[in-house]
């Protein structure tokens, strides 16, 4: 472990999130953690590195100001993504005209970084750490803060160019980019997150205020090796890299001494992707005698009977199954490479083994037809899940959506004032036509549900029925 540096070289790190500001979300109050900032702070800390971490959820942005210019950081390392993205310009045009922070290196990371490289630098950014994070902003810490306290070395620009994932801007205001980081193979020799950092208490209070129980998140896994087009791979890539089973069950062992909480989310893309993991992970969880219930989402085709019953023996409550449309058409156009049916009977085995499903329904994509989305209701209606999502399908830079659609788009604003949501392309209807059609999915799939209920109310259900109804008269106008 390096020396410790001196408190007034630390770094300051954060995200950009407040959740004053996302009305939907605090309709919804289920924050989590910023993981990715939390890896990054312990990896710093276990190697020397001094650090501060302003968890901006639960505050605002003057909140956050006032603490840059209290600290004057050496290094404000930033987390963005597509949610925080403008708000991440505008911290740092606040750092740019601010005069006590005229000495603080602006370096960001995180999955919205790697396909606006230049944008990012062109409004401000010193540096982009782009891919896995943690060795990378360690090495130009040190760098950034080796030159803070000796000077600026002869040899300079060739030490930066040697440290892997990142870009920046030459003297002459050329894009130079370093050779790609190599991923880390060994998961278990991160450190943990570092929630000491923040203060988690206020998420498990918003949590429990809101739905009467609290959640922790956990990460078991980097990268995900499908292939679905609207999926980004910006950070990890198309890779699958995993923590061993039993330094999970002692972080979940570890979270239980040091907090109060009911429940435990795991973030992972896919957490039943190695049937054998899962059941090293069952074994470990018993071995410890460990009494924790989870949820965690996964894909129909890495699922079966023995799957179920171990996540359900693991602690398992509910399991969210990615399908995105009931269309096998549309399946195929993302390359899903998952069968209809295959997610409809996924649902109904683990409902019939007790446990709680979910799903996510993708509208609007290219292609989609009516019969399309009758199919989803269809299919919605016959599997059954718990709880589902509807988002309308937008094309993120760098996917093969995007790519695919490029030449369709009907709106891409200027990119300093929007987000990759505000784009949208030619579908095959109108886009009012689709605020219509989710309208249209939920009161059908409602109606549905309470039909089938015992205790189903028949004023209910028929109020369902005639908004359903209603939602598809607007669909056909829309389209005239």
């Amino acid at each position: 472990m390096t020396e410790k540096f001196k408190e007034d070289n630390k770094v300051f790190l954060t995200h950009g999130y407040f959740i004053h500001e996302d009305a939907k979300e605090q309709l919804i109050m289920k924050p989590y953690p910023p993981l990715g900032i939390l890896y990054v702070s312990a990896f710093l800390e276990q190697e020397g590195i001094a650090n501060e971490v302003f968890d901006s959820t639960f505050s605002d942005f003057e909140t956050l100001c006032a603490s840059l210019i209290k600290n004057q950081p050496k290094i404000i390392g930033i987390y963005t993504n597509l949610m925080t993205k403008l708000n991440v310009l505008r911290i740092i045009k606040f750092i740019k005209s601010t005069e006590k922070l005229q000495q603080t290196k602006i370096v960001l990371g995180g999955p919205e970084v790697r396909y606006h490289i230049e944008n990012f630098l062109r409004n401000g950014a010193d540096f982009l750490v782009v891919g896995e994070g943690e060795e990378s902003m360690l090495e130009l810490s040190q760098y950034i803060l080796r030159d803070v306290r000796q000077g600026e070395s002869e040899n300079r620009g060739s030490e930066l160019f040697k440290i892997q994932g990142l870009a920046y801007l030459s003297n002459d205001g050329k894009v130079i980019k370093t050779a790609e980081r190599t991923l880390r193979k060994d998961m278990d020799s991160l450190p943990l997150p570092n929630r000491k950092r923040i203060n988690l208490g206020l998420y498990l209070d918003a949590w429990k205020k809101k739905h009467g129980t609290s959640t922790i998140s956990v990460s078991t896994m980097r990268g995900c090796p499908y292939t679905c087009k609207w999926c980004s791979r910006a950070v990890y890539g198309q890779s699958y890299r995993r923590r061993s089973a039993a330094s999970v069950v002692n972080e979940l062992e570890t979270l239980q001494k040091e907090y109060t909480f009911d429940t435990i989310w795991f973030v992972d893309d896919v957490f039943t992707i190695s049937h054998k993991w899962l059941s090293e992970f069952k074994q470990e969880i018993k071995a410890k005698n460990l009494k924790v219930a989870f949820e965690c989402i996964t894909r129909a085709d890495r699922m079966n009977a023995q799957v179920i019953n171990d996540l359900k023996e693991s602690g398992c409550f509910r399991v969210w199954i990615g399908a995105e449309s009931g269309s096998q058409k549309i399946l195929d156009a993302m390359d899903r490479r998952v069968r209809a049916s295959q997610v409809s009977e996924m649902i109904q085995l683990a409902k019939h083994a007790g446990l709680e499903t979910g799903t996510f329904i993708m509208v609007g994509y290219p292609g989609e037809t009516e019969a399309d989305l009758e199919q989803t209701i269809l299919h919605l209606k016959s599997a059954d899940p718990d709880y589902y999502t509807l988002t309308l399908a937008y094309p993120i830079t760098g996917t093969e959506l995007f790519e695919e659609t490029e030449s369709l788009f009907t709106l891409k604003p200027d990119w300093s004032s929007s987000t990759d949501r505000d784009i949208d392309f030619k579908r095959t209807y109108p886009r009012r036509y689709y605020d219509f059609a989710i309208r249209r999915i939920y009161n059908e799939v409602a109606y549905a549900k309470c039909r089938t209920r015992r205790d189903g109310n028949l004023l209910q259900s028929g109020t369902y029925k005639l908004k359903s109804i209603a939602a598809k008269a607007a669909m056909l106008l829309s389209r005239i």
